[in-house]
């Protein structure tokens, strides 16, 4: 009897390691991180090659850099910034939390930034670069250095054409102004949450030095010496 509970116990663990790797295997990774500079996924220190997954959180220090190769395109975070990884059916999105992010895509791999005021990524088929920096809760700025983007505001699509900086605001009082009416005074109220539908305001920022500045930083970040 002992030794057939030995036994058992044997095929048992046997078992369990056997089926480690399996579970291991059913998250597919997303990409790796091909720059590092001060840069942490989660509470870790990130380092050139280390693969990342849906859920990772990727942060930069002041004065740090991180550049991810996911597919055919790539993401980068500038100095104090920070993206949680998600994917959804047809593409690869980066939460934008704090700071600058911004994108490259061939046209062909979907990757989009989502933010508060939506949803950006390229237009279908057009291999695009941008970014987003992240002024508060209410504000982002945009821009397109090549390629046409698409701002997409639950189903309310709005163009960025190649080589345009906007400034985007949610506009809450217009947003809120259809809103169900609060309950009488003194009733609970709920959690405070932003409308479904976000009335966003687009201004021109003319590009100068800064912006130009900027756009040689991204450069660097986003090409690669051989120029994939």
């Amino acid at each position: 009897m002992r030794h057939l509970a030995k036994s058992c116990l044997i095929a048992i663990l046997i078992a369990a390691i056997i089926n480690i790797p399996a579970f291991a295997a059913d998250e597919k990774p997303l990409g790796l991180v091909t720059q590092a500079l001060d840069a942490h996924l989660g509470d870790a220190t990130v380092a050139i090659g280390t693969t990342v997954y849906p859920g990772d959180t990727i942060a930069t220090e002041a004065g740090g850099t991180a550049r991810l190769k996911i597919g055919g395109g790539q993401i980068y975070l500038l100095s104090s910034s920070a993206a949680t990884l998600s994917q959804s059916s047809n593409a690869v999105h980066a939460v934008v939390a704090r700071g600058t992010v911004g994108f490259s895509s061939n046209g062909t791999d979907q990757l989009a930034l989502e933010i508060p005021e939506g949803i950006l990524r390229a237009a279908d088929g057009v291999p695009s670069y941008g970014q987003v920096t992240i002024i508060n809760p209410l504000e982002v700025v945009i821009s397109a250095y090549r390629g046409t983007l698409v701002l997409d505001n639950d189903g309310e699509l709005h163009t960025i054409p190649e080589g345009k900086t906007y400034r985007v605001t949610m506009d809450y009082e217009r947003s809120t102004s259809n809103a169900e009416p609060q309950g009488p005074a003194g009733a609970p109220t709920s959690k405070v949450s932003y409308p479904k539908h976000r009335h966003l305001v687009f201004d021109l920022i003319v590009m100068g030095a800064a912006a130009g500045a900027g756009f040689a930083l991204w450069y660097h970040l986003t090409e690669s010496p051989s120029h994939p």
